[in-house]
């Protein structure tokens, strides 16, 4: 059980400069440097928790100045206590009476949130020497209700219910858990084909991803119709006609140039198109999919959905077909539990985002969970992977057979090598100084 009191938290600006090579382009990203607001914790005993949210560069200063502002609430707590009312602590960070004006439950002080709730649960699963899936797995229903807030939500999804689902998929757990540790959970890859990738790049890349065996694939659209067109062709041509193709416009559409956009694209028949407009558009996604269901496609969204309410609505005006949880957006674990249970009572999948910095290595151990602890299926459900930084990790994804395998080591697997998070700390870190030296980046 982890114990003693959180004497330490530090907070560091890291950033990657992945826009020089447009790695993570999008319609609307178009020079994203993945970066990470990356938080270490520490008890009195030593024992050390970490946690992150990922930024795409500007403004990660920002999230770093709200995650120094909420440390005051984390220092001095004891860490048996917060885990034994986990509920009260989230509570407490996400809903500080001054703190809270800033969002509320959304926005920079919910990414800030966060990365602390992501370090404190890293440092509960080392205490207990499990992974977080494993813990999530092992543990008892009531303990693992007794983490989420259900504030604002009890219309769509009570405690009891929560409760009964948990129950209910007790029933071949084991079987379940022995076939992830043994096939791993179905991936699909984003890093084909970024927006900012030349044709021949995204050919070289489909090529070496279909030779690993990949069978699902995701491509960003958006920013040209034509080109649109001629890049989904390019992909279908090459995974043919039986493996899954989905796309991505990152919000770039108002409401019905989304649907005419999309409906150009059907012929390349896209299992579903992903943010095809504003994340806090209810309506306009329920529209969307009302309009694009007989073409056989969904609507996918999440990654930048605030919280558990947004997902409550999207769920009861049955404006999305895929759930895409995020790691880091929502309140961390305890809030991502949440939405998995509402996702199982609506009947909806969960495909989650992932990618950017860490994101990948945080989001398996959710969706094992999903899978083994509450789902219990694979139909229609994939999870995101992008082949990019896992090298900074001490515990980098695995991925075998296009999908992703158990992690085994205990923790969250969000802790940063060393070396790797100095050198690449902004602005003063030795790759941004050597940057600015060549006059790569200003």
């Amino acid at each position: 059980m982890v114990k003693g009191k959180i004497t330490k938290l530090s907070v560091s600006d890291v950033r990657f400069p992945t826009s020089l090579e447009q790695h993570g382009s999008d319609a609307m990203h178009t020079d994203p440097d993945y970066s990470v607001a990356y938080v270490v914790i520490e008890t009195e005993g030593g024992l050390k928790g970490y946690g992150l949210t990922f930024t795409l560069g500007k403004g990660t200063e920002i999230v770093v100045c709200a995650v120094q502002a909420l440390s005051s609430l984390v220092i001095g707590k004891d860490s048996e206590e917060i885990v034994n009312d986990f509920r009260s602590f989230y509570r407490l960070l996400t809903s500080d009476g001054q703190m809270r004006w800033l969002g509320p439950e959304k926005g920079v002080v919910q990414l800030a949130a966060a990365a602390v709730l992501n370090a404190v649960w890293d440092l509960w699963a080392r205490a207990e020497g499990k992974p977080l899936w494993k813990l999530l797995v092992d543990m008892d229903p009531e303990k693992l209700i007794s983490c989420i807030d259900f504030r604002y939500i009890t219309d769509a999804l009570t405690e009891k219910e929560a409760l009964d689902i948990l129950r209910k998929a007790r029933d071949g757990k084991c079987k379940r858990e022995e076939h992830m540790l043994k096939e791993g959970y179905p991936a699909y890859t984003t890093s084909c084909a970024w927006i900012g990738y030349p044709d021949e790049q995204l050919k070289q890349l489909c090529s070496k991803a279909l030779s690993e065996g990949w069978t699902r694939f995701k491509v960003k659209v958006g920013a040209d119709l034509s080109d649109d067109i001629r890049r989904c062709r390019l992909l279908r041509e090459m995974i043919g006609p039986d493996k899954t193709l989905m796309i991505d416009a990152n919000q770039r559409w108002d409401v019905a140039e989304a649907i005419e956009w999309v409906s150009r694209l059907v012929e390349f028949k896209p299992l579903w198109i992903e943010e095809p407009t504003s994340p806090d558009d209810i309506l306009g996604h329920a529209a969307i999919a009302k309009a694009l269901a007989p073409l056989g496609i969904g609507v996918a969204t999440g990654e930048q959905c605030h919280n558990r309410v947004m997902f409550k609505q999207l769920l009861q005006s049955q404006a999305l077909r895929f759930v895409q949880i995020d790691s880091c957006r929502l309140g961390s674990v305890n809030e991502n539990l949440a939405v998995l249970l509402m996702a199982e009572k609506f009947q909806v999948p969960v495909c989650p985002h992932a990618g950017g910095v860490g994101l990948c290595e945080l989001v398996q151990h959710l969706i094992l969970f999903d899978y083994i602890a509450v789902s219990g299926s694979l139909e229609n459900r994939m999870c995101e992977y992008v082949d990019h930084l896992h090298e900074h990790f001490t515990n980098p994804v695995v991925i075998k057979n296009a999908s992703y395998m158990p992690p085994k080591n205990p923790g969250y697997s969000t802790e940063m090598k060393d070396d790797s998070a100095k050198r690449h700390q902004f602005p003063d870190g030795e790759v941004w100084r050597e940057l600015r030296a060549s006059r790569r980046v200003q």
